[in-house]
């Protein structure tokens, strides 16, 4: 199922591509989640919540989301199965939509990416794999090294630092990352991942990120 979600992204990707600037602006306008259609149109606002999900704004925020889906997103599918794995994004993405509307309920600006729901996949592999390491490559006296970071203080740093900004965004709305939506999914994972997997002992893999 994460190879399917992986797939069915970039071919939206690929569409996104094929069109012209203008076309895209319009595609953007009807399917990306706009917050403020929350009143003036709430079945098309639930439609783009899905929608939206698989949709991105340029190269970088397609690759890196789709990098970040691919490593952690088959161990927590491993642990819920397809199905459940696929509703449980699906409603990561949706529980991040609303959080990112709740605090932006006013906002024109279409949201768009995978980062809400991949948030909600985060959150469950933080606690399926509590012990796993991420090998990341930090910057030491300016060389970059790569070193084995427990995945708990990996993404908890990464939370941190989404709720720090989320905060200092909120009566900002100029565009740019939707914090909240990382948030949003990200809480949601943590608190729904029991409802969705499995009870076994966890593998403890080694990730790359």
């Amino acid at each position: 199922m994460n190879w399917l979600i992986l797939t069915g992204t970039t071919l939206v990707f690929v569409y996104e591509l094929s069109l012209t600037p203008p076309e895209l602006e319009r595609f953007i306008q009807a399917f990306a989640l706009v917050p403020a259609r929350w009143q003036s149109d709430p079945t098309y606002f639930i439609i783009t919540i899905f929608t939206s999900m698989f949709m991105h704004a340029g190269w970088f925020h397609f690759l890196s989301n789709m990098w970040v889906l691919y490593i952690f997103g088959d161990n927590v599918e491993d642990r819920m199965g397809p199905a459940s794995y696929l509703v449980f994004y699906l409603l990561s993405g949706t529980a991040a939509a609303l959080l990112q509307t709740y605090f932006f309920a006013s906002s024109s600006i279409p949201t768009l990416g995978a980062s809400g729901a991949i948030a909600g996949v985060l959150g469950a592999y933080i606690l399926l794999y509590p012990r796993a390491r991420v090998a990341t490559l930090v910057p030491l006296f300016f060389v970059l090294t790569v070193m084995d970071i427990p995945a708990i203080v990996f993404l908890g740093f990464w939370f941190v630092s989404q709720l720090f900004s989320g905060i200092a965004s909120i009566g900002v709305d100029a565009g740019g990352v939707a914090w909240w939506a990382h948030i949003g999914g990200f809480v949601f994972g943590l608190l729904m991942v029991y409802v969705f997997a499995q009870r076994r002992p966890p593998r403890a893999p080694q990730v790359f990120g």
